[in-house]
C-alpha cells in the first residue's frame, strides 16, 4: 500500500544506488522563497490542487518546505470541512496520507504530532484502515517512535469501525516489541490496547498461539489484566474446550465479579453447540451472585437451544435457576425473563417455553409472563394477554403493578374493554395499595367512547373499595354521558342513586339533566328537577338559573319560571330578561290562549306574570 501511494511523488535518487541516472536539482533560495509563497497563498484560498502541484515541486527537489508550512499542508488536506463530494475528500485524503509517509522518510522531526493526529482523525471519518495501519507501520520502518497513547486509540476504532480488529495485531506487537527492546516506555501499549490485541486473538482468529503470546506482552510489559482479559480468554477456551484453563482463569480472578468470564464461557460455549456446559455456568453463576448478563448474552443462549431443537431443555434451566434465585430477585433481572425476553426478540414463541414448563411441573417465576405480556401490549393482543393473566393468578404468581397498569391502558386503546375491566378485578384481588389511576384510565376511556352502562356498573363494583375513590364528578360523568346518548331514563336512574349514596349533585349535574331534558323536548321533567334543586344543597349560579329558565320558557312552565326569577332576585343573579323574549314568543305562538283563559286561569296569570317581567306589552 505504501510502496504504492508513494509512486504519486516525484522519484527520489536512492543514496548509494549505482545508477545515477537521476540527480535532483536542488531549489535556489529564491526558488525555495517563491514556493513557499505560493504554497502558503494556495492554503490562505484553499485550493488543494496548486498546494499539492507545489509540494510536488518541492519533493522534485529532494526538498522540503518551512516546518509551519508543511504541517499545514498536510492538516489542510486531511480536513474534512473543505471541498464538496465524497471523491474531492478521499483524493485530499490520500494526498495527505502520501505527503505525511514522504516526511517521515525524509526526516520524520519535521512532522508535529498535531498534524498526524488530525490525518489520523480523518482517516477514521474516512474509514480508511489501510492507510492508516501503512502510516503507522511507516513510522516504525523510520523509527519515527510516536507515543503509543497519541496514535493507538485511535488506530483500535479505526480497525473496530473496519470491521476486523485483526490488522491491529501486527501493530499492536511491534509498539510492544519498540517498547521491550528500545526501552522506550511511551510506546508501551495500556491495557485497553492489550484487550483489544486479546479480542481479535479470541474472538476473531481465534488463535491460542496468538493469545497466548499477547498475555506474554502483558506480563512483560506489567500490564495487568482486567475482567475483560479474562473474558476474552474464556470464549477462546469455551470454543476449544480447554476446561483446566477455564478453572485456571476463575482461580485468577481472585473473589472479583465474574459477570464477563461468565458470559464470555456461554457465549463460546453455545457457538460450538455445547448446551450442558451453557446451563451449567448459568447455573454457577446463579449460586455466585453474578447472574446479570445482557441481552446479547440470552440470545446466545436461545439461539443455541431452539437451533438444537432443545425446548425442553431450555425450560428445565429456567425452572433450575428459578430455585436458586433469591426471593428478592426482580422480576426482570431473573433468568426465566431474559431467557423468555431474547426468545420474543428473536421471533420464537415464549408462549411454548411456558407450556413446556407446564408439562414438567416446574416455574420459573414472574420473569417469564412478563416478556410475553409486554409483546401481547405491543401487538394489541389485549384478550390473550387477559387470558394469561387470569392462568398467572390461578397458578398462585403475583403480576406487578405496572404490568397490570400497562395491560389495562392497553386494552383501553383497543377499545377492549372487557378485558381492561378483567384486569381491572383481578388486580383489586391483589396487594395493590392505589388502584385510582387505572380506575381513571378506565372511567375516561369509556367515556371518551360513549359506554355510560359499563361506567355504571364498574362505579357500582369499585364502590366499597377504599381503595378507588369515587366521588360525584364520576356520578356526572356518567349521568353526562347517558343525556348525550338522550338515554334519559337511564340518567335520572343513575341521579335517584347519586342521591341515595349521599353524593351530593352539583352545578355540572343538574346543568347535564337539564340539556338532556331540553333535547328530547321534556321540559316537565325539568319542572320536576326545579323542585329538587330546591330541596338540595346546591347553590343557584347564573349558568344554571339561566338553563332553567331557557328549559322552563321553551317548555311554557312560566310559573316555575317565575319562581326561578324570585329566587334570582333573592340571590342578587343579574338575569338578562331579554335573552328570554323570543324564547317567550314562540312559546306563545303554540299556546291556544283563549282556551287556556276559559280553562287554566292560573296557567295564564303565571304567562301574563312572565310577559310583564320581560316586558311585553300586550
Amino acid at each position: 500500500m505504501l510502496r504504492k501511494t508513494l509512486t504519486l511523488l516525484p522519484p527520489r535518487r536512492r543514496p548509494f544506488s549505482s545508477s545515477s541516472s537521476f540527480s535532483p536539482k536542488p531549489l535556489t533560495q529564491l526558488q525555495r522563497s517563491s514556493f513557499e509563497s505560493s504554497l502558503r497563498n494556495s492554503l490562505t484560498s484553499h485550493d488543494s490542487d496548486q498546494a499539492w502541484k507545489l509540494f510536488r515541486s518541492f519533493a522534485a527537489a529532494s526538498s522540503l518546505p518551512d516546518k509551519p508550512l508543511l504541517n499545514s499542508l498536510i492538516t489542510h488536506l486531511s480536513s474534512s470541512l473543505l471541498g464538496g463530494g465524497d471523491t474531492p475528500l478521499r483524493h485530499r485524503l490520500k494526498r495527505a496520507f502520501v505527503s505525511a509517509a514522504y516526511v517521515i522518510e525524509k526526516d520524520p522531526t519535521f512532522l508535529e504530532f498535531d498534524t498526524l493526529l488530525a490525518l489520523l482523525q480523518s482517516m477514521r471519518l474516512s474509514k480508511a484502515a489501510a492507510p492508516a495501519l501503512a502510516l503507522v507501520e511507516c513510522m516504525f520502518k523510520n523509527r519515527f517512535f510516536v507515543p503509543f497513547d497519541l496514535w493507538g486509540g485511535l488506530v483500535i476504532d479505526i480497525c473496530r469501525e473496519n470491521g476486523s480488529l485483526t490488522s491491529f495485531l501486527k501493530v499492536f506487537k511491534e509498539s510492544c516489541r519498540v517498547a521491550i527492546d528500545e526501552k522506550l516506555g511511551y510506546m508501551k501499549p495500556g491495557l485497553e490496547a492489550c484487550n483489544a490485541a486479546l479480542e481479535a486473538c479470541c474472538l476473531q482468529m481465534e488463535s491460542l498461539t496468538d493469545a497466548e503470546s499477547v498475555i506474554e506482552l502483558m506480563a512483560v510489559m506489567g500490564v495487568k489484566p482486567d475482567e475483560s482479559t479474562f473474558g476474552f480468554l474464556a470464549y477462546l477456551y469455551a470454543r476449544k474446550g480447554l476446561k483446566e484453563k477455564i478453572k485456571e482463569l476463575e482461580s485468577l480472578m481472585d473473589g472479583g465479579s465474574k459477570r464477563v468470564l461468565y458470559s464470555n464461557l456461554i457465549s463460546g460455549y453455545a457457538k460450538v453447540g455445547d448446551l450442558d456446559s451453557v446451563s451449567d455456568v448459568v447455573l454457577q453463576s446463579l449460586k455466585g451472585g453474578d447472574c446479570s448478563f445482557c441481552e446479547e448474552t440470552y440470545c446466545e443462549v436461545v439461539k443455541g437451544f431452539i437451533e438444537s431443537k432443545s425446548v425442553k431443555s431450555l425450560a428445565t434451566l429456567i425452572i433450575e435457576a428459578h430455585k436458586l434465585e433469591s426471593l428478592s430477585t426482580e422480576s426482570e433481572k431473573s433468568v426465566g425473563f431474559g431467557i423468555v425476553n431474547a426468545c420474543i426478540d428473536l421471533g420464537f414463541s415464549g408462549k411454548s417455553i411456558l407450556d413446556e414448563m407446564d408439562a414438567q411441573g416446574g416455574s420459573g417465576g414472574i420473569g417469564v409472563y412478563v416478556p410475553i405480556l409486554k409483546a401481547y401490549c405491543k401487538e394489541n393482543r389485549t384478550a390473550e394477554a387477559t387470558q394469561l393473566v387470569t392462568e398467572i393468578s390461578s397458578s398462585g404468581v403475583q403480576l406487578d403493578v405496572e404490568t397490570y397498569i400497562a395491560l389495562i391502558e392497553a386494552s383501553m386503546t383497543k377499545q377492549d374493554f372487557v378485558s381492561a375491566l378483567t384486569l381491572f378485578r383481578d388486580m383489586r384481588e391483589t396487594r395493590v395499595v392505589d388502584l385510582k389511576g387505572s380506575y381513571l384510565t378506565i372511567m375516561t376511556g369509556l367515556l371518551e367512547n360513549q359506554r355510560p352502562e359499563l361506567m355504571a356498573a364498574f362505579v357500582e363494583e369499585v364502590l366499597d373499595d377504599p381503595r378507588v375513590e369515587v366521588k360525584s364528578h364520576d356520578w356526572n360523568s356518567i349521568i353526562h354521558a347517558f343525556c348525550k346518548s338522550k338515554r334519559l331514563e337511564d340518567a335520572k336512574r343513575t341521579f335517584r342513586r347519586m342521591v341515595f349514596l349521599q353524593y351530593e349533585p352539583n352545578h355540572q349535574t343538574y346543568l347535564s339533566l337539564i340539556n338532556g331534558y331540553v333535547s328530547c323536548e321534556r321540559y316537565f321533567e325539568v319542572v320536576v328537577l326545579w323542585k329538587e334543586f330546591k330541596e338540595g344543597k346546591t347553590k343557584l349560579d347564573h349558568a344554571l338559573a339561566d338553563a332553567f329558565l331557557n328549559a322552563l320558557v321553551r317548555g311554557g312552565f312560566f310559573g316555575t319560571a317565575m319562581q326561578v326569577v324570585e329566587k334570582c332576585k333573592e340571590m342578587k343573579i343579574f338575569v338578562d330578561k331579554w335573552r328570554y323574549k323570543a324564547a317567550f314568543m314562540e312559546t306563545l305562538k303554540k299556546l291556544r290562549l283563549p282556551k287556556l283563559r276559559k280553562r287554566k286561569m292560573k296557567k295564564v296569570e303565571f304567562l301574563d306574570a312572565f310577559r310583564n317581567w320581560v316586558g311585553i306589552t300586550t
